[in-house]
């Protein structure tokens, strides 16, 4: 090893020395964790921990339609599950499942990965919250549940303001920076340090801007609000009534932890139709109502804000779903996760429509393409 080669080389190990005595300095150890795992995957319960969600000992199962898997998917939608690496698709229409395919060796059992279809399921379990009076109002300040939004700006932040992602914290929603709060909330070991470190900075309710951050917030909420932590509350809450045929879980941020309200619930598609066939039926199931239809009914309704990111007026979200409120003359609401986790509701067809996998397609105006895809297949197979 020449001279030059041998300065290089402990320059590097000193650079790399410091940087390693800074992370730990700025306690940012789970940086390691966030560069070994590279990115998010479905099937990350296996290196978190997790809390469970058991199933109720009389489970529902979807009663099977008369034309149950006899239909045809359309060949490009068969392409674009291909090309997007699809693990499950399942469609229920007028309350029975009328086709389910699967992939890559997962199965109707398989657990899978939410990602942030679980802003819509803390989104459902706040409406419950409200329905049993533990919450009184959605326009409730924040500061009612947690000391540290008693004071100063964030003294302003109400309810609503969270469920339309309009807080105006300073929440950093960046996947790509290892730095970043929303990597730090998924791979550290310590979300409610987060939130307290989070500072109001924009007048709360004046602009729409996604941020993980204001449903981190709702899910320390509901725990204030219950007393209960977010996967007892969902499974006493949603699991149980829905009649869930398997368990789930929810990644917590270390043992006995807080759950990750903005993402990684656990579960697989048919279990995950079950929310979209309960917001369907306008928060009624089996005639018992879980939440209430004027809840529901606003949670599908465009906020009207500004969006942060065009300056136009949003009416492509709702309390924490996303909305088509026109798409080809029907109303259109879904919950989404980063991979391309869906679960579509069409109420003029009773359809609800669950699809899972691995990876996410361009966006046009907001939404994913292939979501107004499966729309278009189905809508061609169930008339």
């Amino acid at each position: 090893m020449n001279r030059k080669t041998k300065r290089f080389g402990l320059g590097a190990i000193l650079v790399l020395g410091l940087a390693a005595a800074w992370l730990h300095m700025a306690d940012k150890n789970y940086v390691y964790k966030a560069l070994y795992h590279n990115f998010a995957d479905i099937d990350d319960h296996l290196i978190f921990h997790q809390r469970k969600i058991e199933a109720p000992e009389s489970a529902q199962p979807w009663p099977l339609a008369s034309e149950y898997n006899n239909l045809r998917l359309p060949t490009d939608l068969q392409r674009l599950h291909q090309d997007l690496e699809s693990i499950a698709f399942v469609v229920i229409h007028q309350d029975s499942l009328l086709y389910e395919q699967y992939w890559d060796g997962y199965s109707e059992e398989s657990l899978s990965n939410s990602f942030s279809m679980a802003k819509s399921i803390v989104s459902v379990l706040l409406g419950v919250a409200l329905q049993e009076g533990a919450i009184q109002s959605i326009d409730q300040p924040v500061g009612d549940f947690l000391p540290e939004f008693k004071e100063g700006r964030k003294a302003n932040i109400t309810l609503r303001h969270l469920l339309w992602m309009s807080s105006g914290l300073n929440w950093d929603e960046s996947y790509s920076n290892p730095l970043s709060m929303t990597t730090e909330a998924y791979y550290g070991s310590n979300l409610k340090k987060i939130i307290k470190r989070l500072e109001a900075v924009e007048e709360p309710g004046q602009k729409f801007e996604y941020k993980s951050g204001d449903t981190q917030v709702l899910g320390f909420v509901l725990e204030a609000a219950t007393g209960k932590n977010l996967a007892d509350y969902a499974e006493e809450k949603l699991w149980r009534p829905l009649g869930a045929e398997r368990k789930a879980e929810w990644s917590i941020d270390r043992p006995r932890g807080s759950e990750k309200a903005y993402c990684c619930f656990f579960s697989n598609a048919r279990d995950f139709a079950r929310i979209g066939q309960l917001y369907l039926q306008q928060g009624v199931w089996q005639g018992d109502t879980l939440v209430s239809p004027e809840y529901v009914q606003a949670s599908i309704t465009p906020n009207g804000l500004t969006d942060a990111l065009t300056n136009e007026t949003s009416d492509h979200y709702g309390y924490q779903w996303w909305l088509l409120p026109d798409y080809k003359k029907q109303y259109v609401f879904y919950a989404r996760g980063i991979l391309g986790q869906y679960i579509i509701v069409i109420p003029e067809k009773e359809l609800v429509i669950v699809r899972l996998g691995k990876k996410r397609g361009e966006r046009i105006n907001n939404h994913p393409s292939e979501v107004m895809a499966m729309i278009d297949a189905v809508n061609k197979i169930v008339p």
